[in-house]
């Protein structure tokens, strides 16, 4: 077995991609300061750091179901850590197993000081990430997603930070869910000849390739006609419409996305990393403008 340094179990896990898990955390827990409710910030940090290392395990165990299925090969545009030969599936494994328990250890005691209700909530989120390969190769991988990181951080995040859920957090939870699930959509779009030859389904594969175009636009250009609307009927503040300032990165991938060839992914080889670059930026927006609201 190789010895492997403190970065590359660090790259293993892919950092990249946190922010589509800490971000929805992070915009309710601004939400709710612009909201007026009282905020036990503890709380909220604490969940934002266990969400992030969730997210850690479902990486790992996503890219070790997708080595063992065939989805990650030499010639896909997968994660490379197994199939570059740097660590090896049992590795893998195991990182994946300790993660997740380090997750659920913390996640109780989140529990103890929040309460039982909260269960629910981290039962619900084990099950995410333990069922992700089965979904995803379902068809349901976005529907996961969505739930994994829009519907239950932010609902979560409420009940952590204020002590009941607040549904009202839905309102950030479908613009910034939308674009996160578009993430997974370029990732499948991408790779869906390569999918097909695993013999798995995605729900790219059931659109098809142009289908999925227009699904994926739809995905990250409606979360700016949704914070319009809300700015307009008052739920959200004046404030929130900077995020339209991200509407320029969202159209270049919606664009790009629209104009590929089903026959050359490589113009599109990069659209995940893309637009999880674009989640970022349209998640930090969206607190700077409840950060501004609530002090304006």
């Amino acid at each position: 077995m190789k010895k492997h340094s403190f970065g590359q179990w660090i790259v293993a896990v892919r950092p990249w991609s946190f922010p589509a898990s800490a971000m929805p955390v992070a915009v309710t827990l601004f939400y709710l300061l612009w909201s007026g409710a009282e905020i036990d910030w503890i709380g909220g940090i604490w969940a934002l750091l266990n969400i992030i290392v969730f997210h850690a395990a479902g990486n790992v165990w996503s890219d070790y179901f997708d080595f063992r299925k065939g989805v990650d090969a030499e010639d896909t545009f997968g994660a490379k850590t197994i199939t570059s030969g740097e660590f090896s599936p049992r590795e893998m494994l195991w990182l994946a197993i300790g993660l997740l328990a380090v997750a659920l250890i913390a996640g109780i005691g989140l529990m103890i000081r929040v309460g039982m209700p909260l269960f629910w909530f981290g039962l619900a989120g084990a099950l995410t990430v333990l069922l992700y390969p089965r979904l995803k190769y379902s068809a349901l991988g976005d529907v996961d997603i969505m739930l994994a990181y829009a519907l239950l951080p932010t609902l979560g995040t409420s009940l952590v930070a204020t002590g009941v859920v607040m549904y009202d957090v839905l309102w950030i939870a479908v613009p910034v869910g939308l674009i996160t699930v578009a993430i997974l959509h370029a990732n499948n779009t991408r790779d869906i000849t390569t999918d097909n030859r695993a013999e798995i389904t995605t729900l790219a594969m059931r659109l098809g390739s142009r289908t999925s175009a227009w699904v994926y636009t739809v995905e990250v250009l409606f979360p700016f006609a949704w914070v319009i609307g809300c700015t307009i009927c008052g739920i959200l503040p004046l404030w929130a419409l900077l995020t339209l300032v991200a509407i320029i990165p969202a159209w270049k991938a919606a664009k790009d996305m629209l104009h590929h060839d089903a026959s050359d992914t490589l113009s599109i080889a990069n659209l995940d990393e893309r637009t999880a670059q674009l989640q970022l930026m349209f998640s930090l927006l969206f607190t700077i403008s409840f950060v501004v609201a609530y002090f304006v």
